[in-house]
């Protein structure tokens, strides 16, 4: 049998079967598939193109970032020390409103996508302005993505009328149908910022395409409080009430759930993208997860954006979900290691729709693989592959990333790569800063 890559390495982590470690594994790629998964001494049967021998590394499946604004790239370290609602009413908001513009989310998408691509991010799940331009930053990237078709409750740059959002919607869905690389997701804000009529259509529209519904929910106890007060009833059961809560929803953030609620999202299947950093930074809460997790919610990693975070790194995400999973239950025995790995891989493509095409190193699927090296300082001795993958080694010790069996990130590669040139990704960086 010929391949066009075999990756051989001392470790795999597939994650499917979840708690499994393959040693000494060869792993061939063809049409940029995974076509052969065997051990090293069976591959010796196999032809290939290209060999790549990596002997002290782990090899996993591309991460997923189930939730991000890729653009705020452009507004990385803005209004540091402020709540969530000061945050964006008087630093975020004002700055897209004189920014907003499908340069600004093309060129900001691009940004992001680049640094994703370095921490071992392969899809990601993005909700933002001027969504077909950011699906041509990740696209222009190699990486794969789901964007959501924004609905909010206030006009932009981008639409003025609930109408003109769902006509924007009407047009994505309509040109990304049947792209290999974008998905479509439908992106209403938050409960706070888009009104029931909205919503009501934002179900339908989803049905139609059977498309996710990806929306911040449960965020702070102040959205909690407001629910309460305007409609006399929680978030999650407002939504519930309009057919919002079901198996496609990606309930973003989930910060303030009570045990009612979360009975909700688990019996409708939904979803929940749990964002350990920016929930920490805006001092929204600390999520119950491992109780999410315990009622069969499937718990994805997200990275919001850099303006809130202020880096694009599941990694580092990852292992502090788990840390504080296991501070927030009082158990050292919860957020098991296999458990928060599957969050960060298959979990997030399952939650955001692709979980048919990746997140798991399987035969037939896409060959998004990362290769981490575990022969480094931080890592060694390497007594056990898969925990000291997620509390030892961090982003830098990435060495390979493939999306579709196509190289995209390697240690020479950086040097001449066409996805990564530094000084003008500088310069470009710049240009945005002078425009603030």
């Amino acid at each position: 049998m010929h391949v066009d890559t075999l990756i051989r390495c001392r470790w795999a982590i597939p994650m499917h079967p979840k708690n499994t470690v393959l040693e000494n594994v060869a792993i061939g790629v063809a049409d940029g598939n995974i076509s052969v998964i065997c051990d090293q001494n069976q591959a010796q049967e196999l032809t290939a193109d290209e060999i790549i021998e990596l002997n002290d590394h782990v090899v996993i499946p591309g991460l997923v970032n189930a939730h991000s604004h890729a653009p705020m790239n452009i507004l990385r370290g803005m209004g540091a020390d402020l709540s969530l609602m000061d945050w964006l009413q008087t630093k975020i908001w004002p700055a897209e409103g004189k920014l907003m513009s499908p340069e600004f989310a093309y060129e900001g998408a691009k940004l992001a996508a680049q640094e994703m691509l370095l921490s071992g991010i392969t899809c990601t799940n993005d909700q933002y302005f001027f969504s077909e331009h950011i699906a041509r930053a990740f696209e222009d990237c190699a990486m794969k993505c789901t964007v959501s078709a924004l609905v909010i409750g206030f006009p932009s740059a981008m639409a003025q009328t609930t109408d003109d959002y769902f006509k924007c919607a009407d047009a994505l869905f309509e040109r990304y149908q049947g792209n290999n690389h974008v998905r479509i997701s439908v992106g209403p804000h938050a409960p706070y910022t888009v009104d029931d009529n909205a919503l009501s259509r934002v179900v339908r529209l989803s049905e139609r395409h059977n498309a996710p519904i990806h929306m911040h929910i449960d965020e702070t106890d102040f959205e909690v409080q407001e629910s309460l007060r305007l409609y006399g009833m929680r978030p999650i059961e407002r939504l519930a009430n309009l057919g919002i809560i079901n198996e496609r929803l990606i309930s973003v953030h989930t910060v303030h759930p009570n045990d009612h609620e979360m009975a909700l999202l688990a019996n409708a299947g939904a979803h929940v993208a749990h964002c350990p950093s920016s929930n920490l930074k805006l001092a929204s809460g600390f999520s119950p997860v491992h109780k999410m997790m315990q009622m069969g919610i499937n718990v994805a990693i997200g990275t919001d954006s850099v303006a809130s975070n202020d880096k694009l790194d599941i990694l580092a995400e990852t292992r502090l979900a788990a840390m504080l999973g296991k501070a927030v239950a009082m158990d050292p025995t919860a957020m098991k290691v296999h458990d928060m790995l599957y969050a960060a891989t298959l979990g997030g493509a399952r939650a955001i729709g692709w979980g048919d095409r990746i997140g798991s190193i399987e035969i037939g699927k896409a060959a998004d693989l990362v290769a981490i090296h575990l022969a480094d300082i931080n890592t060694i001795p390497t007594t056990d592959p898969a925990t000291q993958l997620l509390y030892s080694a961090d982003r830098s010790q990435i060495s390979h990333v493939w999306t579709d069996g196509k190289c995209v990130v390697s240690t020479q590669l950086l040097q001449n790569s066409p996805y990564f040139h530094r000084e003008s990704s500088v310069k470009l960086a710049k240009k945005w800063q002078n425009a603030l």
